[in-house]
């Protein structure tokens, strides 16, 4: 039994020193750290491409290719492929200039960086379309991109602070089931292209727009978008049937956490909050349409 004990006491001391070295190890430098500066930026660089090329390969290889031509989507999924792109730009952007601080970097190298990681992705992306026959370079798509690097910079800029993040939630649908090809096949895929389970929520952090009230650091009012009844891109697309008769927007008031506001001196859970922060937290929600009027969620995804 003595020597459980002392088996199970050295796990534990093991354990913490793990912790306490990993605490310190993703502790932000106070100064500029070159070796921290240049294993980030060959890491996230290098991860783009390589991201970059498998996705040449094991997706845009499917599909014939042609010469870079524009395409107007503007009109498609009521803007939810939009929004999604705002989303993704802006935590790109976040992502890249959030990793930059831990090495110690300015925070104009911050800002720098972390737009061009995202907004520079994202182009690259937007390229392979342009010479895909399936689809096309969408002017829209960019101006997205460039809106949601803006929101992050902007905010940088403006208040040193995101006092308004952007944050992403779903729960699976009906619809996918109808369209599997657009709209995902199990819920790995769902997750990604199934726009009628996703919300994209404007999460404003109370605290901060009234620094002298006694409201919880960590507590966010939410407004959220979606849309719902959507099979395919339109409901009238050249020679295709009509796919679905009457499809409508979302819109959603609700609560949420900054998980990145929670106090805590372990920078192992400050860099986890970090990382989930693009959720919004499950709370019960008002749902605003034109078809149902109003309607209450007890807990909403």
């Amino acid at each position: 039994m003595q020597i459980k004990h002392t088996i199970i006491a050295c796990l534990i001391t093991l354990a913490s020193f793990s912790q306490s070295g990993l605490n310190n190890f993703l502790e932000p430098s106070d100064t500029l750290n070159i070796s921290r500066r240049n294993a980030v930026v060959i890491s996230e660089v290098s991860i783009a491409s390589l991201t970059l090329v498998g996705l040449n390969q094991l997706w845009y290889a499917n599909y014939p290719k042609s010469k870079f031509h524009t395409f107007d989507d503007n009109n498609e999924w009521f803007q939810m492929d939009k929004v999604g792109h705002v989303f993704s730009a802006y935590q790109l952007s976040r992502l890249g200039a959030n990793t930059l601080n831990w090495s110690g970097a300015s925070q104009k190298s911050q800002l720098i960086y972390g737009a061009s990681l995202g907004l520079g992705f994202l182009t690259a992306v937007e390229i392979f379309d342009g010479f895909s026959e399936e689809w096309g370079f969408s002017w829209g798509d960019m101006a997205a991109n460039v809106s949601g690097t803006g929101l992050y910079v902007g905010q940088e800029l403006l208040w040193n602070e995101q006092r308004i993040a952007l944050k992403y939630s779903f729960h699976r649908t009906k619809y996918a089931s109808q369209n599997p090809d657009k709209l995902g096949s199990g819920l790995s895929e769902e997750f990604l292209k199934d726009y009628n389970g996703q919300t994209y929520w404007l999460s404003f952090n109370l605290h901060s727009f009234f620094k002298d009230s006694k409201i919880p650091k960590w507590l966010n009012v939410a407004f959220g978008y979606g849309a719902e009844g959507m099979v395919s891109g339109t409901n009238s697309s050249g020679d295709e049937p009509v796919t679905y008769p009457d499809p409508y927007r979302q819109y959603y008031l609700s609560l949420d956490v900054d998980l990145t506001r929670i106090k805590t001196n372990s920078h192992v859970l400050k860099t986890l909050f970090d990382v989930f922060n693009v959720i919004k937290v499950p709370f019960p929600a008002m749902e605003f349409t034109d078809k149902n009027g109003i309607k209450f969620h007890g807990i909403y995804f």
